[in-house]
């Protein structure tokens, strides 16, 4: 059911409500009828709080996907890939599969002068994230596509890579 609070560290999507967000979207009945609840903003994001009340954010409802029936956050796996120095910069989708209904595909930039493979990504990975959570592909690119602030743009990503 929707629209109920969660026992502490259980993951969920993240509702707002209080005088500093905002009431309604301008001019846009049909998109504020979508996103609010009694008041209540639906962020988009999915998160927890754990036992001392404190939120985490841990991705976005829409760039989440279903490997096996496990839901897969692609920035906790960016955070691993981001922490191997022969990555410059990585994001990771959801892509079809016959046999899982999605898996993730790391897009990698590798740091300057290194010669990387897919089989060396993925090898980084084991130990670090459950098995489901391993990209099962990767392909290599010169760079990302970001905004100017430096967000990656997930949208563009899958449409160029989305397969």
């Amino acid at each position: 059911m929707e629209g109920h609070e969660l026992p502490r560290g259980e993951m969920g999507k993240v509702w707002v409500k209080g005088p500093n967000v905002i009431r309604e979207y301008w001019r846009l009945p049909e998109a504020t009828a979508e996103s609010f609840t009694e008041g209540w903003l639906h962020t988009g994001d999915m998160g927890y709080i754990d036992e001392e009340g404190y939120l985490f954010l841990m991705d976005r409802k829409k760039d989440m996907y279903i490997s096996g029936g496990e839901n897969v956050y692609p920035a906790e796996v960016e955070d691993v890939l981001m922490s191997f120095e022969k990555i410059a910069d990585a994001g990771v989708i959801g892509i079809a599969d016959e046999k899982w209904g999605e898996v993730g595909m790391a897009v990698v930039v590798p740091a300057p002068g290194v010669e990387l493979s897919e089989e060396e990504v993925i090898d980084f990975c084991r130990g670090k994230l459950a098995k489901y959570k391993i990209p099962k592909k990767v392909v290599f690119a010169e760079a990302l596509p970001r905004t100017a602030t430096g967000k990656m743009l997930k949208k563009e990503l899958k449409a160029q890579y989305g397969c």
